[in-house]
């Protein structure tokens, strides 16, 4: 009898132990699965709190200068304005507001200057000039015969293709080309001397179907494009700082920087053309004073058309997770 009470106290544990381990599994994934449809619902708020930043970023474009505040600023926009920032009662937004001339036109950049620009990326000088030379090959026409050297190399791998012999219709195509890494033209982070995660421009943030070769806008333009054009990096150093804390307004702030600057100076000014990036970058507000760790970047192309237009703001292009 003693052996049967020992034996069926015995399954009992063993049973306990069963439905413990079970029990936990089951909660941790029911929290899990918590935490995860949290982050979604998070994201999906903060995408939709971009997008209204993008919208009221549109209002308050077209409503221009015209409406002043009783300190005679501008109460919604003014030509020249780099960021717009928005308070909503869900969460705060910034709109940053690029205008496309202030990147270099991706079909017309030369491939000395591609290459140093490149260079000031992060690419060691033995990729920079491979890229170069891809680029050049990929919106150059067929040579005799319809087989480039670079569209042999594509042609060998898998999915094969063959360079487009033509101009580049978006900068994505840049991925396309010979060695180019979704690192280089994405950007990333990096740690600043305070070990702060701090953003990289990529090659996509320095180029542009609808870029140019100057003038380039000062209060916009990324720093390896300015480094590339030639200009100090004492003066780039001066420049990003004076942005950061207010943004150029006239050429008179402009010609403070001129002498130091050096030649490529003359080729920043302010303000850009009619093709503009919207980028919208939101943070949902989570308690008082405090905002969520998650934030959610969309942006768009637009083309604003001159009075009289219409429709006077045209879409070109919408990124929903730039």
């Amino acid at each position: 009898m003693r052996d049967e009470r020992g034996a069926a106290l015995l399954a009992v544990l063993w049973l306990s132990a069963i439905l413990t381990a079970i029990a936990f599994s089951v909660a941790i994934t029911v929290r899990g699965e918590t935490e995860r449809t949290s982050t979604l619902a998070e994201g999906v708020r903060s995408y939709y709190l971009a997008t209204g930043a993008l919208e009221r970023a549109l209002a308050y474009i077209e409503w221009g200068p015209g409406h002043k505040k009783p300190d005679n600023t501008p109460r919604y926009f003014e030509p020249g304005m780099a960021r717009l920032n928005m308070d909503f009662p869900s969460g705060v937004a910034t709109v940053e507001i690029i205008p496309e001339s202030s990147k270099f036109d991706i079909n017309s950049i030369k491939p000395e200057e591609l290459q140093r620009l490149l260079m000031n990326l992060g690419a060691d000088p033995a990729r920079a000039q491979l890229i170069a030379s891809a680029v050049q090959d990929w919106r150059s026409p067929a040579p005799p015969g319809g087989i480039s050297m670079f569209d042999q190399q594509y042609l060998s791998g898998v999915p094969s293709f063959r360079s487009r012999h033509a101009s580049l219709g978006e900068t994505e195509e840049l991925l396309l080309v010979k060695g180019m890494t979704p690192e280089l033209y994405h950007g990333g982070f990096v740690r600043d001397a305070a070990g702060r995660l701090q953003p990289q421009a990529g090659l996509k943030d320095c180029v542009s179907v609808f870029g140019s070769a100057g003038p380039f806008d000062i209060n916009s333009v990324q720093p390896a494009v300015m480094t590339t054009i030639g200009i100090n990096p004492t003066v780039v150093a001066a420049i990003l700082q004076r942005r950061h804390a207010m943004p150029f307004r006239n050429n008179t702030e402009l010609a403070q920087f001129a002498q130091a600057g050096g030649p490529g100076f003359s080729r920043l000014t302010l303000g850009g053309n009619t093709i503009f990036t919207l980028r919208s970058t939101s943070r949902l507000r989570v308690g008082e004073g405090r905002y969520s760790d998650m934030a959610r970047t969309v942006s768009a192309v637009y083309k604003f058309h001159r009075s009289g237009y219409t429709p006077g703001i045209e879409s070109l292009r919408w990124y929903d997770n730039n």
